[in-house]
């Protein structure tokens, strides 16, 4: 029986709110079970199907930092996906973290994290991150 299904049912039990009795009721009406414990890997899938029945709905796994960074990635809308994919690139050519961008973004347009730019402001550090690997070739 895998773990990760089990922790669905319980994160499932936790967000729909439902008491131990009334969880233990639907696991014995769907299962015939008292405990989760006692599920087959079968069972776990018609418990679960229950809970969507009911109303649940399962939420996506939230990122995860990179173990590079220690930081996740900023989220961009679909407007800004293609700048902030363009300055993800150029950090990982260049061999920078995500704070350096940060700290551009303090300079340049006094806000505190490269995520909060508008597009126009990730234009410009697209823009600065471009001449900073052309000094750096240069100086190689």
């Amino acid at each position: 029986m895998s773990s990760a299904a089990l922790k669905k049912i319980h994160i499932a039990r936790r967000d729909m709110g439902l008491d131990d009795d009334v969880y233990r009721s639907i696991l014995a009406r769907v299962a015939g079970v008292r405990s989760s414990k006692e599920l087959t890997p079968h069972q776990i899938g018609r418990v679960l199907a229950e809970f969507e029945r009911l109303g649940w709905v399962a939420k996506p796994a939230a990122k995860r930092a990179t173990k590079r960074t220690g930081r996740v990635a900023p989220n961009p809308s679909d407007e800004r996906q293609a700048l902030v994919g363009k300055i993800e690139a150029q950090l990982a050519e260049a061999g920078r973290p995500w704070e350096y961008v940060d700290s551009m973004a303090r300079r340049m347009y006094k806000v505190e994290r490269v995520e909060w730019c508008d597009p126009t402001q990730l234009r410009g550090v697209v823009a600065a991150l471009t001449k900073d690997a052309k000094r750096k070739v240069r100086a190689e």
